[in-house]
């Protein structure tokens, strides 16, 4: 029965494959639930999947914005909706949850067990896989990196700042190598992991 009291009699079909709609919703960039959701999707053979992703879904306001989207696609299709869900904040959760869609919350079977483990309950956080923690990290690696690709292949022969030279012949990886090297030489100076 979809969400406003109509049952839709025959799901959609295209040639005979049953067609849902998913959405990846995150309160980050949604890489990670689309990544999990994807790898799951393709274990169902016949259905066609209409995916959506919905990220950075981190205030009331998104959150009920996404309600409303998903909402929307139940009363569209008469097919409850999948939902991915990566979002940590357990009231955006449950706004999501509030759509009456399956709710596939990525983290929660893993937290509990993990607490119990580890003897220490979880401080949720916004974007600790994805963002970059130590600001003196970030700028060492821009740094180097600016000034490995502007001296790359010639293109200014000022090495006054380098610490050290790699020539090679054409196609050979000097580029990619110079960028990992700089990349970690700078965080070596800087006594950080780089990542």
């Amino acid at each position: 029965m979809g969400p406003l009291g109509w049952i839709r009699a025959v799901p959609p079909t295209m040639n005979n494959t049953m067609q849902r709609t998913v959405f990846y919703v995150s309160d980050s960039t949604g890489i990670t639930a689309e990544t999990i959701g994807h790898t799951m999707l393709t274990q169902f053979e016949g259905v066609r999947f209409d995916t959506y992703r919905l990220a950075f879904v981190d205030s009331v306001e998104k959150a009920k914005a996404a309600a409303l989207r998903i909402r929307s696609s139940w009363a569209r299709d008469g097919l409850r909706p999948v939902v991915i869900n990566t979002v940590i904040d357990a009231e955006l959760s449950a706004i999501l949850a509030d759509t009456g869609a399956l709710i596939l919350d990525v983290f929660a079977p893993f937290i509990a067990p993990l607490e119990d483990e580890l003897g220490v309950r979880r401080k949720p956080a916004v974007n600790r896989a994805h963002g970059l923690v130590d600001f003196a990290k970030y700028e060492a690696r821009i740094d180097a990196t600016n000034y490995a690709l502007s001296h790359d292949d010639g293109i200014s022969v000022d090495f006054n700042q380098a610490d050290l030279i790699l020539l090679g012949v054409s196609r050979s990886g000097k580029t990619p190598t110079c960028l990992y090297m700089a990349l970690h030489f700078a965080c070596r100076q800087l006594s950080i992991d780089p990542g």
